[in-house]
């Protein structure tokens, strides 16, 4: 891996904390950007931007509440006041309840909409108006199979992840002309600590989990958070300085 393809840009995640963002916001900090990290575990953001520091960039944590869209514009107005400007944005948090469709009730189906879309919707919100007075910047939505129809039991998760996709087409068409880009990576089945925790939950164990989705998945494997570093890296480097409104996968061959 190469270093410094992010120097001074400076990269929002939110959900930075955990899983893909954790992994994503290191990887940004070793390419040279400065990252803020939006997520409600102050312990686990501010360890992260210590671990940061020592690559030779900067880090700062934002608590965070995405049910609060005064947090979600918080945390950009904290980066600007910070860093005087606003590059990159990774929208990786989000909920994955059980959620059908004939079963679901208001209140999960209100609290994953209101996470996965209504937080995404005041952050691009936020992006958007920092990065016009930048000359532009890259916004990267977290997407999903389930977007395309998905499981039975994701119902309201699969609607959520599918706006996600029209909010992504909407701000590549919209701000194309600001050079303000907007892509949509499609992540696969990755074992992240809430996958991990809501299968637990249902009484499977992780490598359980694990064994079963090899089954599943054409490539035999679960995707790593590792798997996806490098296509985030590109997203918001200027070597994709003419990729807008296009859907990226990294599934593992799953296409629900």
């Amino acid at each position: 891996m190469s270093e410094n393809r992010l120097k001074d840009k400076v990269i929002v995640i939110s959900g930075g904390t955990k899983g893909v963002g954790r992994a994503v916001a290191e990887v940004c900090g070793k390419e040279g950007a400065k990252v803020v990290i939006g997520g409600r575990d102050e312990k686990a953001g501010k360890k992260i931007a210590r671990s940061i520091k020592t690559y030779g960039s900067d880090a700062i944590f934002v608590y965070t509440d995405l049910l609060k869209v005064e947090d979600c514009k918080n945390l950009f107005d904290k980066t600007y006041q910070t860093y005087g400007k606003i590059d990159g944005f990774f929208n990786y948090a989000g909920v994955t309840p059980v959620s059908p469709l004939d079963t679901c009730d208001e209140e999960t189906f209100d609290w994953v909409m209101d996470v996965n879309f209504k937080a995404a919707f005041f952050c691009c919100q936020q992006a958007v108006k920092y990065m016009r007075m930048n000359g532009g910047g890259s916004i990267v939505l977290t997407g999903s199979a389930h977007a395309w129809g998905g499981q039975k039991d994701r119902a309201a998760y699969a609607c959520s992840k599918g706006v996600l996709r029209i909010l992504m087409e909407h701000i590549a068409h919209q701000y194309a002309s600001e050079m303000i880009r907007c892509n949509y990576l499609t992540l696969g089945w990755t074992p992240t600590e809430g996958e991990v925790a809501l299968r637990n939950s249902q009484g499977e164990s992780e490598a359980e989990l694990r064994r079963r989705a090899a089954e599943i998945l054409p490539m035999g494997r679960m995707c790593e958070r590792s798997d996806y570093v490098e296509a985030l890296v590109y997203l918001f480097s200027d070597a994709s300085s003419m990729m807008t409104g296009s859907t990226f996968r990294i599934t593992a061959g799953e296409y629900i």
